[in-house]
């Protein structure tokens, strides 16, 4: 059993943290909407803490899933901070998805207090988080690594260590520019059978089998073509994973032709008020502009 303070309760948070404490950990839990931490510790024991540095006291492990790079720096060297309350030879783990320059920044502020930080982003959304089954891309040293993977086992289908501090950042901007490719290819695709009047279930049925299968047409091919949106990982959030992708791209020079135009197109669907809704909302955009074309 190890002793684990989670900091952060969003719709990913809530259930990880959920793992830690079904697997045996000792969990206390920390949420900047005090109610959120009260309910999860209702619902699934363990303890609260008011502050970050009240919840991280005595803990071998502190995980951080919060909402962005400010929000990160917050938690961890804000005042009540973790890092002002961690005992020496802690480790923080943080899932949040950041740049790997404040991941960069953090773990060197960590390592000056004696402290461990991993940088380990998740992918697999709300899903993969209730179900445990996340993918989880790690960067620190390979010793912090090695004492924190047996715990992120506990919500990981996959967790691998891609290298030093921030290179998890790294993996993860591929896996968002990868994403924003397939949801709008797959939007073009599934308009393009509505439009010629072909029944979306029946060609998702055949191409999914073939080489145009992929996650998103398995799970999200039957919400678009019903226009529904209220599933998964929001657009708002995904126009700010895109933001550090391309600022990245930028700083080593990597053309992202495709990600900084599937970025314009998740711009016009938070003008269409969808904010909020997961990223496969990118069809929405499709029948709008099909709309006004006719």
């Amino acid at each position: 059993m190890t002793k684990i303070a989670f900091l952060g309760l969003g719709v990913m948070g809530y259930p990880m943290a959920a793992h830690l404490k079904a697997a045996g950990h000792d969990v206390t839990v920390y949420n900047r909407t005090t109610s959120k931490a009260e309910k999860w510790v209702a619902d699934h024991g363990g303890a609260l803490g008011k502050t970050p540095a009240e919840a991280v006291r005595d803990a071998d492990m502190v995980m951080t899933c919060v909402g962005n790079d400010d929000d990160l720096r917050m938690v961890c060297a804000g005042a009540d901070g973790a890092f002002s309350a961690m005992k020496s030879g802690a480790i923080l783990v943080d899932h949040t998805t950041v740049s790997a320059m404040v991941t960069r920044e953090l773990a060197a502020l960590a390592d000056g207090k004696g402290l461990g930080f991993v940088d380990a982003p998740i992918s697999g959304g709300q899903a993969g988080a209730e179900n445990g089954a996340l993918s989880i891309m790690c960067g620190g040293t390979q010793a912090h690594y090695d004492v924190v993977e047996p715990v992120l086992a506990a919500y990981g289908k996959i967790c691998r260590r891609l290298g030093e501090s921030g290179a998890g950042q790294l993996c993860k901007s591929a896996n968002q520019i990868a994403i924003a490719g397939v949801v709008q290819g797959l939007s073009e695709a599934l308009l393009f059978a509505e439009k010629a009047g072909l029944s979306i279930a029946d060609v998702v049925e055949v191409i999914s089998q073939g080489a145009a299968g992929s996650w998103q047409m398995s799970n999200r091919s039957e919400t678009m073509a019903k226009g529904e949106y209220a599933f998964g990982f929001a657009v708002d959030w995904m126009r700010k994973d895109l933001g550090i992708c391309l600022t990245t791209a930028d700083e080593i020079k990597a053309p992202l032709p495709l990600t900084a135009l599937v970025d314009q197109f998740y711009k016009d669907v938070q003008a269409l008020g969808g904010g909020r809704w997961d990223t496969s909302s990118l069809i929405a955009r499709l029948r709008k502009l099909s709309e006004n074309a006719g």
